[in-house]
Protein backbone atom coordinates (compact mmCIF):
# COMPACT_ATOMS: atom_id res chain seq x y z
CA UNK A 1 0.00 0.00 0.00
CA UNK A 2 1.30 3.42 -0.96
CA UNK A 3 1.83 5.98 1.77
CA UNK A 4 3.23 9.50 1.69
CA UNK A 5 6.55 10.36 3.26
CA UNK A 6 8.31 13.66 3.77
CA UNK A 7 11.46 13.37 1.69
CA UNK A 8 12.69 16.94 2.06
CA UNK A 9 11.94 19.85 4.35
CA UNK A 10 12.97 23.50 4.39
CA UNK A 11 12.19 26.78 6.12
CA UNK A 12 12.87 30.46 5.68
CA UNK A 13 12.46 33.35 8.09
CA UNK A 14 13.35 36.97 7.29
CA UNK A 15 16.50 38.50 8.74
CA UNK A 16 14.67 41.40 10.36
CA UNK A 17 14.15 40.60 14.06
CA UNK A 18 11.50 42.67 15.85
CA UNK A 19 11.50 42.41 19.64
CA UNK A 20 8.68 43.23 22.02
CA UNK A 21 10.58 46.33 23.05
CA UNK A 22 10.76 47.41 19.41
CA UNK A 23 6.94 47.41 19.28
CA UNK A 24 6.82 49.87 22.17
CA UNK A 25 7.78 52.56 19.67
CA UNK A 26 4.39 52.20 17.97
CA UNK A 27 1.94 51.16 20.69
CA UNK A 28 1.34 51.15 24.42
CA UNK A 29 2.69 47.74 25.35
CA UNK A 30 5.57 46.07 27.16
CA UNK A 31 7.79 43.03 26.92
CA UNK A 32 6.26 41.68 30.14
CA UNK A 33 2.68 42.17 28.90
CA UNK A 34 3.33 40.33 25.61
CA UNK A 35 5.31 37.47 27.12
CA UNK A 36 2.76 36.89 29.87
CA UNK A 37 -0.12 36.56 27.40
CA UNK A 38 1.55 34.88 24.42
CA UNK A 39 5.04 33.67 25.35
CA UNK A 40 6.47 35.66 22.43
CA UNK A 41 9.81 37.45 22.82
CA UNK A 42 10.49 38.41 19.20
CA UNK A 43 9.29 37.77 15.67
CA UNK A 44 10.59 38.19 12.09
CA UNK A 45 9.28 40.75 9.61
CA UNK A 46 9.85 40.46 5.87
CA UNK A 47 11.46 43.27 3.94
CA UNK A 48 8.73 45.78 3.18
CA UNK A 49 9.10 45.70 -0.60
CA UNK A 50 11.80 43.13 -1.36
CA UNK A 51 10.07 40.06 0.08
CA UNK A 52 6.62 38.60 -0.49
CA UNK A 53 4.73 35.53 0.61
CA UNK A 54 5.85 33.88 -2.63
CA UNK A 55 9.54 34.85 -2.46
CA UNK A 56 9.79 33.46 1.08
CA UNK A 57 8.07 30.29 -0.10
CA UNK A 58 10.64 29.94 -2.89
CA UNK A 59 13.46 30.08 -0.32
CA UNK A 60 11.90 27.35 1.83
CA UNK A 61 10.89 25.24 -1.18
CA UNK A 62 14.38 25.37 -2.68
CA UNK A 63 15.84 23.86 0.49
CA UNK A 64 13.14 21.17 0.71
CA UNK A 65 13.60 20.20 -2.95
CA UNK A 66 17.38 19.98 -2.62
CA UNK A 67 17.10 17.85 0.52
CA UNK A 68 14.70 15.53 -1.30
CA UNK A 69 17.40 14.98 -3.92
CA UNK A 70 15.32 16.28 -6.81
CA UNK A 71 15.00 19.47 -8.88
CA UNK A 72 12.11 21.92 -9.37
CA UNK A 73 11.48 20.24 -12.73
CA UNK A 74 10.64 17.01 -10.88
CA UNK A 75 7.79 18.56 -8.89
CA UNK A 76 4.47 17.49 -10.40
CA UNK A 77 2.00 19.30 -8.13
CA UNK A 78 1.95 22.29 -5.75
CA UNK A 79 -0.26 22.81 -2.70
CA UNK A 80 0.23 26.30 -1.26
CA UNK A 81 -1.34 27.34 2.06
CA UNK A 82 -1.52 31.01 3.06
CA UNK A 83 -3.91 33.68 4.32
CA UNK A 84 -1.66 36.49 3.09
CA UNK A 85 -1.26 35.99 -0.68
CA UNK A 86 0.72 38.39 -2.84
CA UNK A 87 -2.45 39.32 -4.71
CA UNK A 88 -6.19 39.13 -4.00
CA UNK A 89 -5.98 36.86 -7.05
CA UNK A 90 -4.32 34.88 -8.58
CA UNK A 91 -3.02 32.69 -5.78
CA UNK A 92 0.57 32.14 -4.77
CA UNK A 93 0.78 28.63 -6.22
CA UNK A 94 1.13 29.84 -9.80
CA UNK A 95 3.52 32.61 -8.74
CA UNK A 96 5.79 30.03 -7.15
CA UNK A 97 5.54 27.75 -10.21
CA UNK A 98 6.66 30.70 -12.35
CA UNK A 99 9.42 31.82 -10.00
CA UNK A 100 10.93 28.33 -9.78
CA UNK A 101 10.55 27.71 -13.53
CA UNK A 102 8.64 24.47 -13.01
CA UNK A 103 6.73 22.58 -15.66
CA UNK A 104 3.09 23.46 -16.39
CA UNK A 105 1.92 21.50 -13.35
CA UNK A 106 -1.17 21.93 -11.22
CA UNK A 107 -1.11 24.48 -8.39
CA UNK A 108 -3.70 24.44 -5.62
CA UNK A 109 -4.13 27.26 -3.11
CA UNK A 110 -5.42 26.43 0.38
CA UNK A 111 -7.20 29.05 2.51
CA UNK A 112 -7.54 27.43 5.93
CA UNK A 113 -5.48 30.00 7.79
CA UNK A 114 -3.70 28.50 10.84
CA UNK A 115 -4.75 24.98 9.87
CA UNK A 116 -3.70 25.53 6.27
CA UNK A 117 -0.51 23.50 6.20
CA UNK A 118 -2.05 20.41 7.82
CA UNK A 119 -5.01 20.67 5.44
CA UNK A 120 -2.57 21.02 2.52
CA UNK A 121 -0.59 18.01 3.72
CA UNK A 122 -3.79 15.96 3.88
CA UNK A 123 -4.77 16.93 0.33
CA UNK A 124 -1.30 16.06 -0.98
CA UNK A 125 -1.37 12.77 0.92
CA UNK A 126 -4.51 11.68 -0.95
CA UNK A 127 -2.88 12.39 -4.32
CA UNK A 128 0.19 10.35 -3.35
CA UNK A 129 -1.84 7.42 -2.00
CA UNK A 130 -3.83 7.16 -5.23
CA UNK A 131 -0.69 7.30 -7.34
CA UNK A 132 -1.75 10.52 -9.06
CA UNK A 133 1.50 12.39 -8.31
CA UNK A 134 4.98 11.40 -7.11
CA UNK A 135 6.64 14.66 -6.05
CA UNK A 136 4.30 17.13 -4.38
CA UNK A 137 5.53 20.42 -2.96
CA UNK A 138 3.51 21.47 0.10
CA UNK A 139 4.03 25.00 1.38
CA UNK A 140 2.91 27.26 4.21
CA UNK A 141 4.01 30.88 3.85
CA UNK A 142 2.87 34.15 5.42
CA UNK A 143 3.68 37.84 5.29
CA UNK A 144 1.52 39.28 8.06
CA UNK A 145 3.56 42.36 8.84
CA UNK A 146 2.22 44.40 5.91
CA UNK A 147 -1.39 44.12 7.10
CA UNK A 148 -1.34 44.72 10.86
CA UNK A 149 -2.52 47.69 12.89
CA UNK A 150 0.62 49.00 14.58
CA UNK A 151 -1.17 51.22 17.05
CA UNK A 152 -2.38 50.73 20.61
CA UNK A 153 -5.82 50.04 19.14
CA UNK A 154 -4.52 46.95 17.34
CA UNK A 155 -1.93 45.70 19.82
CA UNK A 156 -3.85 42.59 20.96
CA UNK A 157 -3.43 41.15 17.46
CA UNK A 158 -0.36 42.85 16.04
CA UNK A 159 2.04 41.69 18.74
CA UNK A 160 1.24 38.05 17.98
CA UNK A 161 2.06 37.60 14.29
CA UNK A 162 5.29 37.16 12.34
CA UNK A 163 6.45 36.31 8.83
CA UNK A 164 8.09 33.19 7.39
CA UNK A 165 7.72 30.09 5.24
CA UNK A 166 8.08 26.32 5.50
CA UNK A 167 7.89 23.61 2.84
CA UNK A 168 8.04 19.85 2.43
CA UNK A 169 8.34 17.50 -0.53
CA UNK A 170 5.96 14.57 -0.29
CA UNK A 171 6.80 11.33 -2.10
CA UNK A 172 5.35 7.79 -2.13
CA UNK A 173 6.73 4.95 -0.05
CA UNK A 174 5.78 1.29 0.30
CA UNK A 175 7.81 0.88 3.47
CA UNK A 176 5.57 -0.64 6.13
CA UNK A 177 4.59 1.73 8.93
CA UNK A 178 6.45 4.72 7.52
CA UNK A 179 5.15 8.09 6.38
CA UNK A 180 1.79 9.72 7.00
CA UNK A 181 -0.39 7.29 8.94
CA UNK A 182 -3.56 9.41 8.92
CA UNK A 183 -4.90 12.96 8.76
CA UNK A 184 -8.00 14.39 10.43
CA UNK A 185 -9.77 17.60 9.37
CA UNK A 186 -12.62 19.51 11.05
CA UNK A 187 -14.48 22.82 10.92
CA UNK A 188 -17.21 24.73 12.73
CA UNK A 189 -18.37 27.92 11.00
CA UNK A 190 -20.51 29.06 13.92
CA UNK A 191 -17.54 31.07 15.18
CA UNK A 192 -16.35 32.33 11.80
CA UNK A 193 -16.50 36.03 12.76
CA UNK A 194 -14.67 35.58 16.07
CA UNK A 195 -11.33 35.57 14.26
CA UNK A 196 -11.57 37.15 10.84
CA UNK A 197 -10.51 39.91 8.48
CA UNK A 198 -13.80 41.25 7.15
CA UNK A 199 -12.54 43.73 4.57
CA UNK A 200 -12.01 43.78 1.71
CA UNK A 201 -14.78 41.30 1.00
CA UNK A 202 -17.95 40.70 -1.01
CA UNK A 203 -20.31 40.71 1.99
CA UNK A 204 -21.45 44.30 1.26
CA UNK A 205 -20.09 45.33 4.65
CA UNK A 206 -22.42 43.08 6.58
CA UNK A 207 -19.62 42.99 9.14
CA UNK A 208 -18.47 46.56 8.48
CA UNK A 209 -21.53 48.77 9.22
CA UNK A 210 -23.35 48.32 5.92
CA UNK A 211 -25.80 51.11 6.82
CA UNK A 212 -22.99 53.62 6.48
CA UNK A 213 -22.50 52.60 2.85
CA UNK A 214 -25.99 51.71 1.59
CA UNK A 215 -26.06 54.66 -0.81
CA UNK A 216 -22.38 54.44 -1.78
CA UNK A 217 -21.06 53.11 -5.08
CA UNK A 218 -20.41 49.37 -5.01
CA UNK A 219 -16.64 49.90 -5.19
CA UNK A 220 -16.74 51.93 -1.98
CA UNK A 221 -18.47 49.07 -0.18
CA UNK A 222 -15.53 46.84 -1.10
CA UNK A 223 -12.93 49.27 0.28
CA UNK A 224 -13.38 52.90 1.23
CA UNK A 225 -11.52 55.68 2.99
CA UNK A 226 -14.04 55.45 5.82
CA UNK A 227 -13.21 51.77 6.36
CA UNK A 228 -9.55 52.67 6.58
CA UNK A 229 -10.24 55.55 8.98
CA UNK A 230 -12.28 53.21 11.20
CA UNK A 231 -9.61 50.45 11.08
CA UNK A 232 -12.08 48.07 9.41
CA UNK A 233 -9.37 46.76 7.08
CA UNK A 234 -7.46 45.02 9.87
CA UNK A 235 -7.97 41.55 11.39
CA UNK A 236 -10.39 41.13 14.29
CA UNK A 237 -9.98 38.59 17.08
CA UNK A 238 -11.90 37.81 20.24
CA UNK A 239 -8.87 36.30 21.99
CA UNK A 240 -10.55 34.70 25.02
CA UNK A 241 -13.17 32.98 22.83
CA UNK A 242 -10.48 31.62 20.50
CA UNK A 243 -8.48 30.34 23.48
CA UNK A 244 -11.50 28.53 24.99
CA UNK A 245 -12.26 26.74 21.72
CA UNK A 246 -8.62 25.93 20.94
CA UNK A 247 -7.84 24.23 24.25
CA UNK A 248 -10.76 21.86 23.65
CA UNK A 249 -10.28 21.06 19.95
CA UNK A 250 -6.46 20.83 19.98
CA UNK A 251 -6.27 17.80 22.31
CA UNK A 252 -9.40 16.28 20.77
CA UNK A 253 -7.97 16.14 17.24
CA UNK A 254 -4.62 14.85 18.51
CA UNK A 255 -6.32 12.03 20.40
CA UNK A 256 -8.41 11.30 17.30
CA UNK A 257 -5.27 10.65 15.27
CA UNK A 258 -3.80 8.45 17.98
CA UNK A 259 -7.01 6.47 18.42
CA UNK A 260 -7.29 5.90 14.66
CA UNK A 261 -3.87 4.23 14.77
CA UNK A 262 -4.37 2.41 18.09
CA UNK A 263 -1.71 4.51 19.82
CA UNK A 264 -1.50 6.53 23.03
CA UNK A 265 -0.22 10.01 23.84
CA UNK A 266 2.82 8.44 25.49
CA UNK A 267 3.79 6.98 22.09
CA UNK A 268 4.35 10.45 20.60
CA UNK A 269 8.02 11.21 20.02
CA UNK A 270 7.34 14.81 19.01
CA UNK A 271 4.21 16.95 18.93
CA UNK A 272 4.44 19.96 16.63
CA UNK A 273 1.52 22.25 17.48
CA UNK A 274 0.57 25.26 15.44
CA UNK A 275 2.37 28.14 17.14
CA UNK A 276 -0.72 30.14 18.10
CA UNK A 277 0.06 30.93 21.70
CA UNK A 278 2.56 29.36 24.09
CA UNK A 279 -0.13 29.18 26.79
CA UNK A 280 -2.34 27.07 24.51
CA UNK A 281 0.55 24.71 23.71
CA UNK A 282 1.38 24.36 27.40
CA UNK A 283 -2.25 23.60 28.23
CA UNK A 284 -2.41 20.92 25.53
CA UNK A 285 0.87 19.42 26.75
CA UNK A 286 -0.47 19.19 30.28
CA UNK A 287 -3.82 17.80 29.09
CA UNK A 288 -2.09 15.00 27.18
CA UNK A 289 0.49 14.32 29.89
CA UNK A 290 3.44 14.97 27.58
CA UNK A 291 6.96 15.81 28.76
CA UNK A 292 8.88 18.86 27.57
CA UNK A 293 11.00 16.84 25.17
CA UNK A 294 7.85 15.57 23.42
CA UNK A 295 6.62 19.03 22.38
CA UNK A 296 8.39 21.57 20.20
CA UNK A 297 7.60 25.27 20.51
CA UNK A 298 9.36 28.16 18.78
CA UNK A 299 6.70 30.87 18.99
CA UNK A 300 9.05 32.66 21.41
CA UNK A 301 11.29 33.65 18.48
CA UNK A 302 9.00 33.71 15.44
CA UNK A 303 5.56 34.63 16.74
CA UNK A 304 2.49 33.12 15.11
CA UNK A 305 3.21 32.52 11.42
CA UNK A 306 -0.18 30.81 10.90
CA UNK A 307 0.03 28.41 7.91
CA UNK A 308 3.83 28.54 8.06
CA UNK A 309 4.16 27.77 11.75
CA UNK A 310 3.85 23.97 11.61
CA UNK A 311 6.39 23.42 8.78
CA UNK A 312 8.81 25.97 10.29
CA UNK A 313 8.66 24.27 13.69
CA UNK A 314 8.88 20.81 12.11
CA UNK A 315 11.91 21.79 10.05
CA UNK A 316 13.67 23.46 12.96
CA UNK A 317 13.05 20.50 15.28
CA UNK A 318 14.43 18.12 12.63
CA UNK A 319 17.47 20.31 11.99
CA UNK A 320 18.24 20.32 15.72
CA UNK A 321 18.15 16.51 15.81
CA UNK A 322 14.98 16.37 17.89
CA UNK A 323 13.22 14.26 15.24
CA UNK A 324 14.89 11.07 14.08
CA UNK A 325 14.04 8.23 11.74
CA UNK A 326 11.33 6.03 13.19
CA UNK A 327 9.94 8.73 15.49
CA UNK A 328 6.18 9.16 15.80
CA UNK A 329 5.43 12.79 14.97
CA UNK A 330 2.07 14.49 15.42
CA UNK A 331 1.19 17.77 13.73
CA UNK A 332 -1.82 19.72 14.98
CA UNK A 333 -3.38 23.11 14.30
CA UNK A 334 -6.39 25.23 15.22
CA UNK A 335 -7.42 28.51 13.72
CA UNK A 336 -9.84 30.89 12.04
CA UNK A 337 -12.96 29.39 10.61
CA UNK A 338 -12.91 27.69 13.01
CA UNK A 339 -10.87 24.87 11.50
CA UNK A 340 -8.66 22.34 13.21
CA UNK A 341 -6.66 19.38 12.01
CA UNK A 342 -4.01 16.79 12.87
CA UNK A 343 -1.62 14.53 11.01
CA UNK A 344 0.20 11.54 12.47
CA UNK A 345 3.32 10.30 10.74
CA UNK A 346 6.22 7.93 11.26
CA UNK A 347 9.39 9.82 10.35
Amino acid sequence: MLRSKISGIGMYVPKNIVTNNDLKKYMDTSDEWIQERTGIIERRYADRTGETTTTMAVEAASIAIERAGITPQDIDFIVFATLSPDYYFPGCGVLLQRAMKMKEIGALDIRNQCSGFVYALSVADQFIRTGTYKNILVIGSEKHSFGLDFSTRGRNISVIFGDGAGAVVLQPTEEEGRGILSTHLHSDGEGAEILAMYNPGTHANHWGHYADFKDAPIAEMFMSHEMIDNAQNFPFMDGPSVFKKAVVKFPEVIMESLSANKLNASDISMLIPHQANLRIAQFVQQKLGLRDHQVYNNIQHYGNTTAASVPIALCEAWEKGKIKEGDLVCLAAFGSGFTWASALLRW
